[in-house]
């Protein structure tokens, strides 16, 4: 749905700008478009597994690091 602003008499340009982006802002355009260009795919089982399990191996190799004092001391 196009969104159709029309300069008025004695109207200053920065005020048909103000006017254009309220009518943009409350159409809900923007808003609507964005969703589409920024939608994250849902991730596969098989993905979600991989990603478990990363996760542990890395927690296992800080844990690892850590008791043999391999580590910086956080600041």
């Amino acid at each position: 749905m196009p969104i159709e602003v029309r300069r008025r008499k004695k109207e200053s340009s920065q005020g048909l700008i103000r006017r254009f982006k309220k009518a943009v802002q409350e159409s809900g355009t923007l808003v609507r478009k964005r969703k589409i260009r920024f939608k994250e795919r849902k991730k596969s089982k098989q993905a979600k597994k991989r990603a478990a399990l990363r996760r542990e191996e890395l927690k296992k190799e800080y844990e690892r690091l850590e008791k043999l004092g391999k580590l910086r001391e956080p600041r």
